[in-house]
């Protein structure tokens, strides 16, 4: 790769009287290409927009013949010379191109990527607001990436090159090829697959599908199709309510044997209730509570795609429980790599179309044509994917415009209403549309119709409460906050006085022109949870200050959870924002840039457990006991609750074993289980409080404990009390475990072990009881190590070494 000046080479024979190049590794980016040369960092980026970057391949090696290039994303503005002549162009990142060509064995491909800044600068037709969070405006006329592009939100690494695989095809008329697979499971069990392909000098093929075959039936222009019947299909379910089943697809010729690709049979629908104003996902005619995150990306500078860079981030997200993860339409779209691992893990994809704010040209025949390609392609290669779950028109256009303050006539357009529902009803007519996040409500915003953006408790500081009091129906974002990373990443990333330090600062997102920060918000709801000074903390005590903010947003997203998996609660989901860090920081993520997981991760793993129980404040009504089964079992169950004075000391407690059937729920009163009138919230304050927490837990018919759950009726500064906690470490076959037990409760307690990734961690430990966790190991640490480290609490007398 070698960087010009803007049209300083017209041709690739221009590049003689250019110096400087580099390797390139392709699939990848100008920004990645710079930075393993050293050229560029990720943390200070310099922009590239005003440069033209020209990649070279020469295939020498390459047998004479007729072959086919295919380029799968060319970022953006995008020329193909074969042998120095100019073969295309392409104007968006988005769309793949396939070339016929003819190898002589002395050939030269070279692509060059020219300066987008001249284009963003052209001025297009008029726009009826201008969005304030993304720049330039020129933005909204060219089909390229918002990420990089939203100052506070993420640096500003502009995306260019090849970001997609370059690839090379030689005929083969023996093999099936175009193979489009698509799957449906109707009402009564029976799973539908239907398939298309092209088999060139063949007469007959049969497919196979979960021990179903049909015959394929030609065309007579070479290309087939069958469609299979599956009665009793084992059907695909989300990781939290089911399992997530898989079928294998083959393709018979001449007796052998061709894997056609894998699919999953589900029935997704949209439920709007009775007011036509709810929002639920029903999944093979179940009502699912989505729970996930916003998926940025991989890498924000080599904006990764293959199966390797996906696996243990997606990984992360189905051990936190997650069910669900969207990918918002200021991102990229992803490969068909992160479907297929989704598929697999059980998670939906909730898949936003790539626009976001901007007043786009819909009317523009060009710039549509490539907005059809771009769905059409997208949507083909991901056709046979269970996991696709939801299609979206794009990110707050409407809301962009709403809180502007224009009326729903000058914003409400055929992009969203009209082209993009007709292209995915085409090519996905079994994922249902939205027309846009947010969207549904009195304003497309408001919290209590549809689809919103909720951050009444987050960004706008609303109390806790407030997430009841909004009647959220489906959050597709929601509780973002400038969360910490553990000490080890920001020790070896980011080692800065926290909030003084203008590096620090400049990781922690905030909104464009605002005059606080995601760290503002956070250290709100410290303040309110702990009754601390956070100004005065930080300077006085880094290291609580640090602690406490970690707790703080774990105390908030469970509480929160708890709010809205209440059965009777108006929610039916919510993702949090976002899923990783895009640098080491104190950024969205609930997983830090390194892939460490974060405070606040664990606090949704916990939040989001399939068995779970819940105990919510009802005033004067009480303490209420929620317990909910997810899964697709019957689950046999002891309940346990108690009500301790100064940590330990048992004032009252109950227990009740029952069964709860799956996908049930079930809400009791705290006095059912004590048989008697307790003050449980400490509502009517007849004297005293006679307790500082309730604890509630949750186990199997063996004895091993499922959830557990806290109530702090005063407060959690009230409950915090010196506690001793115990520690011991042991390994059972390969795996090594932490033997925890405290005399009286500890608050979040946090375990470090270098290398080593705790099972939870930011936890409240009861006493009565040994809470194990294990220790996993990082990649690149010894299978054999054995953990070190240190078990601290907020409260805990003194820290335990291991």
């Amino acid at each position: 790769m070698i960087l010009t000046p803007a049209g300083a080479a017209a041709d690739p024979a221009a590049l003689a009287d250019f110096s400087g190049a580099i390797d390139a590794p392709v699939p990848g980016t100008v920004a990645g290409a710079l930075e393993r040369a050293g050229r560029f960092d990720r943390t200070a980026p310099e922009p590239l927009d005003h440069l033209d970057a020209w990649y070279t391949l020469d295939l020498s090696d390459e047998a004479p013949g007729d072959a086919v290039l295919h380029f799968d994303g060319l970022a953006t503005m995008a020329e193909i010379w074969w042998n120095g002549t100019l073969l295309l162009t392409s104007d968006s990142m988005f769309v793949r191109h396939g070339l016929p060509v003819t190898l002589s064995g002395h050939d030269r491909l070279v692509l060059c990527f020219r300066a987008l800044k001249p284009h963003l600068e052209k001025r297009g037709p008029r726009a009826r607001w201008r969005p304030q969070m993304i720049t330039p405006q020129g933005l909204r006329l060219v089909r390229t990436t918002l990420l990089g592009r939203m100052p506070g939100w993420c640096p500003e690494v502009h995306a260019a090159g090849p970001w997609r695989p370059v690839r090379l095809s030689r005929p083969a008329p023996a093999l099936p090829s175009g193979i489009l697979l698509s799957a449906a499971l109707d009402p009564d069990g029976t799973g539908r697959l239907a398939i298309r392909f092209a088999l060139d000098g063949a007469t007959a093929a049969t497919v196979e599908c979960a021990g179903i075959s049909a015959d394929a039936v030609p065309d007579g222009n070479g290309s087939f199709g069958a469609t299979l019947a599956i009665p009793g299909a084992e059907a695909w379910w989300p990781r939290t309510h089911g399992i997530p089943a898989l079928h294998d697809v083959h393709i018979v010729v001449d007796g052998e044997r061709h894997k056609a690709g894998r699919t999953g049979f589900r029935r997704i629908e949209i439920d709007r209730g009775a007011d036509g104003r709810d929002f639920a996902l029903r999944v093979n005619g179940t009502k699912i509570f989505c729970r996930g995150a916003v998926w940025t990306n991989a890498d924000i500078v080599d904006l990764p795609g293959e199966r390797t860079r996906y696996e243990a981030l997606l990984k992360l997200a189905a051990e936190a429980n997650m069910n669900i993860l969207r990918i918002g339409g200021t991102m990229a779209y992803e490969t068909p790599e992160f479907f297929a691992l989704c598929d697999e893990l059980g998670l939906m994809v909730w898949q936003d179309f790539q626009f976001a704010n901007f007043d786009y040209p819909a009317n523009d025949a060009a710039f549509i044509e490539n907005v059809r390609r771009e769905i059409a392609q997208f949507l083909d290669l991901n056709a046979a994917s269970p996991s696709l779950a939801v299609l979206c028109g794009g990110s707050e256009i409407d809301q962009q415009a709403a809180m502007l303050g224009l009326p729903e006539n000058a914003w409400a357009g055929p992009l969203t209403r009209e082209i993009l529902p007709a292209l995915a009803a085409a090519n996905r007519p079994d994922v249902p549309y939205v027309e846009n996040s947010p969207s549904g409500g009195a304003m497309p915003f408001a919290p209590n119709a549809g689809v919103t953006h909720y951050y009444g408790v987050g960004a706008y500081c609303r109390p806790l409460e407030d997430a009841r009091r909004a009647g959220v129906r489906f959050a597709a974002e929601s509780l973002a906050f400038a969360n910490v990373p553990e000490q080890v990443t920001l020790d070896a990333h980011l080692p800065v006085p926290a909030v003084h330090d203008p590096r620090w600062k400049a990781r922690v997102p905030r909104d464009r022109n605002a005059s606080w920060d995601f760290e503002d918000v956070r250290d709100h709801y410290l303040g309110l949870l702990y009754g601390e000074d956070p100004a005065r903390l930080r300077r006085e005590d880094p290291a609580r200050y640090l602690d406490l903010s970690r707790a703080a947003v774990g105390e908030v997203m469970e509480a929160t959870f708890a709010e809205w998996r209440r059965p009777h609660a108006t929610c039916n989901g919510a993702l949090v924002w976002a899923f990783q860090d895009l640098l080491p920081g104190a950024g969205w993520g609930v997983v830090d840039a390194t892939g460490l997981p974060k405070s606040a991760w664990h606090a949704l793993r916990r939040a989001f457990r399939p068995m779970q129980i819940v105990l919510t404040d009802e005033g004067t009504n009480g303490l209420d006991v929620h317990v909910l089964n997810d899964g697709a079992t019957e689950r046999r169950v002891t309940l346990e609750l108690s009500c301790l004075r100064h940590g330990r000391q048992p004032v009252v407690s109950g227990r009740r074993e029952f069964a709860l059937g799956p996908h049930a729920a079930l809400t009791l009163p705290a006095t059912d289980l004590f048989g008697a009138f307790f003050d449980t919230t400490y509502a009517f304050r007849f004297g005293p409080p006679a307790h500082d927490v309730t604890v509630g837990r949750l186990a199997e018919a063996d004895g091993t404990v499922m959830a557990e759950a806290f109530h702090f009726p005063r407060g959690r500064p009230a409950a915090m009390v010196p506690a001793v906690v115990t520690a011991g470490l042991r390994q059972v076959g390969e795996d090594w475990l932490l033997d925890l037990s405290a005399d009286r409760l500890a608050q979040s307690v946090v375990i470090e072990a270098e290398g080593f990734v705790p099972s939870d961690n930011w936890f409240h430990l009861a006493p009565g009881g040994v809470k194990t966790v294990g220790l996993a190991p990082r990649p690149g640490t010894d299978p054999a190590a054995r953990p070190k480290g240190e078990i601290r609490g907020l409260g805990v007398d003194a820290i335990i070494s291991f």
